[in-house]
């Protein structure tokens, strides 16, 4: 590069940045915001979009119906990534460590090069993918727990850059009133926390707690999101639940979260989920305790959450049981949930990084 001029960085993902809601496209448009300093190229949904268009950079057409990573989006993104690899001074890549990346990986010179790659890793699916990787270039982990994982996968310089929340799109919020609101926000994974939700809530009414449980559900591509809701329905009438609503994917989270007392989140497996869940951040931002299960990664939020052993109904129920009937604790925890965004999560400390990173590899 010359000097003065600004670094023309891809931001490579697996779908439109203007689609389907996920943790690489959100991570890629924090990114996006956060460093004006900088050209960025990124996909575009086409014809139309799901979401708003980001107002910067160059966009690229892809084609794509309703926005989601099926497979047609994440070979358009790998040719399209391959030809602009080459027209930029910077990749960096929002790809979760799934069934395809070992072989992408393996194909990084032909496809993006000899540009630097930031990789930021939003999850792993499955530990044994690791075994068969090479990393793109420096490696971005969401939390201290994963980045010690893929150090050890031999992924060699790995840094730490936690995901950030827009502290003022996320105000914090003063307790509903009425009746309780207990949420779980999940996928439709194996263990992924929601059929634990049912029967830890089934635990805590048994104990004596009043409360409304809202499941809201996102389905994965080719998974059939109606039967998977009724399942989901019919487990929590076995279990004895009488208020309880499932619902599909939430376009207004704000107005979610000002309706919830509590948000649970205890998967035993992440899966594809981010290491550190936006919607965990959301919900600590607005000043909503959230129980989560015991996960290594979510060792980063310390004491501002409360956990319970990963798969434990019965410890997960009673500990929603006790923060329903605990008014003060649920104050201190709303608290502590904010307090811990605003110090960790923050835009200015995100921005920071990457920007640092960005020139460490672009000097």
């Amino acid at each position: 590069m010359r000097r003065g001029e600004r670094p023309r960085v891809l931001l490579l993902t697996s779908s439109p940045l203007d689609g389907a809601e996920g943790c690489d496209v959100r991570l890629a448009a924090d990114v996006l915001g956060s460093l004006p300093e900088v050209d960025f190229v990124w996909f575009s949904q086409w014809p139309g979009r799901r979401q708003a268009r980001p107002s910067r950079g160059r966009p690229v057409r892809v084609l794509s119906r309703d926005g989601m990573p099926h497979v047609s989006e994440r070979l358009q993104s790998a040719v399209a990534g391959a030809v602009l690899a080459r027209r930029v001074d910077l990749v960096h890549a929002f790809l979760t460590v799934g069934r395809a990346f070992p072989a992408f990986s393996w194909l990084r010179p032909l496809l993006l090069g000899g540009r630097p790659v930031v990789h930021t890793v939003p999850g792993v699916m499955d530990t044994r993918f690791l075994r068969r990787v090479r990393p793109l270039g420096t490696t971005v982990a969401l939390s201290e727990s994963m980045a010690r994982r893929l150090r050890a996968a031999d992924f060699g310089d790995v840094r730490v850059v936690p995901p950030m929340i827009g502290l003022d799109a996320w105000p914090y919020l003063p307790r509903p009133k009425g009746l309780p609101v207990v949420l779980f926000a999940g996928h439709h994974d194996p263990h992924g926390g929601a059929e634990t939700s049912i029967d830890a809530a089934a635990e805590a009414v048994r104990a004596g707690a009043s409360f409304r449980l809202v499941l809201a559900m996102r389905a994965r591509p080719g998974q059939n999101a109606a039967a998977l809701d009724e399942a989901l329905r019919e487990r929590a009438g076995l279990a004895g639940l009488r208020d309880v609503e499932v619902r599909g994917y939430v376009d207004d989270m704000h107005q979610l979260l000002s309706t919830t007392h509590v948000l649970l989140f205890p998967p035993a497996v992440l899966g594809g989920k981010a290491d550190i869940p936006l919607t965990v951040l959301q919900a600590l931002a607005s000043g909503r305790p959230a129980i989560l299960s015991d996960l290594p990664q979510f060792s980063d939020f310390g004491h501002a959450v409360l956990r319970a052993p990963a798969g434990d109904a019965r410890r997960t129920g009673q500990q929603l049981a006790w923060l329903l009937d605990q008014p003060r604790s649920w104050d201190v925890l709303a608290e502590r949930g904010r307090a811990l965004v605003e110090d960790h999560f923050g835009p200015e400390r995100f921005a920071a990084r990457y920007a640092a990173l960005y020139r460490e590899l672009l000097s």
